[in-house]
C-alpha cells in the first residue's frame, strides 16, 4: 500500500512534527525535573509545553503560509486552535483539580482500619490522571513551539 500521499499534506506534516516535538520536549523536562523517565509522558496529556496548541498552531500557521488569511481552511484553523487553548487552561485544567480531589478523597478512606473496604475501594476506583489540563504559559510555550516548527518548515519547504 503506497502511503505517500500522507506526505504529501503540509497541514498533516507539520502537526505531526509538532506533536512529536512537544511529547518529546515534554518528556525530557519531566524527566529533569523528577530525575527520571517515565514513558507514559511520551503521550500523556498536560504538561509543558501544550502538544495540543503546538498541533493547532502549527496548522494555523502552515494554513495561513498556504492558502491565506481570508481562505475557510485558514478562519477554521484559527477557530479550532482557540478552542482547543481555551479548553485544555479551562476545562481539562478542572478535571484535573477533580482528579486530584478525588484521589485525596479516595486515599483517606484507604487508609481506613477494614481491610476488606480498602480493598474493595482501591478496586472499585483506579488513581485518576491529575495531568489533565495546562497553566497559560504551558500552552504557550506550545503555541510558540507551533509557530517555530511551521514557520521553519514553510522556509525548507519554500525554494531559494
Amino acid at each position: 500500500m503506497n502511503l505517500s500521499f500522507f506526505l504529501s499534506n503540509p497541514l498533516i506534516n507539520v502537526s505531526v512534527i509538532s506533536w512529536l516535538a512537544a511529547q518529546l520536549l515534554k518528556t525530557l523536562l519531566d524527566t529533569i525535573k523528577h530525575k527520571s523517565f517515565d514513558r507514559h509522558r511520551l503521550a500523556g496529556a498536560g504538561g509543558m509545553p501544550s502538544s495540543h496548541s503546538a498541533v493547532t498552531c502549527s496548522v494555523l500557521l502552515t494554513s495561513y503560509y498556504l492558502y491565506g488569511f481570508n481562505h475557510p481552511v485558514f478562519a477554521l484553523a484559527f477557530v479550532l486552535a482557540l478552542i482547543v487553548m481555551y479548553d485544555a487552561t479551562g476545562v481539562r485544567w478542572a478535571a484535573g483539580l477533580h482528579a486530584r480531589a478525588i484521589n485525596h478523597i479516595v486515599e483517606y478512606l484507604e487508609a481506613s482500619d477494614d481491610e476488606a473496604s480498602r480493598k474493595a475501594l482501591h478496586d472499585l476506583i483506579p488513581r485518576l490522571n491529575e495531568s489533565l489540563g495546562h497553566r497559560v504559559r504551558e500552552v504557550i510555550c506550545g503555541a510558540a513551539l507551533g509557530f517555530g516548527i511551521a514557520f521553519v518548515a514553510h522556509f525548507l519547504r519554500t525554494p531559494s
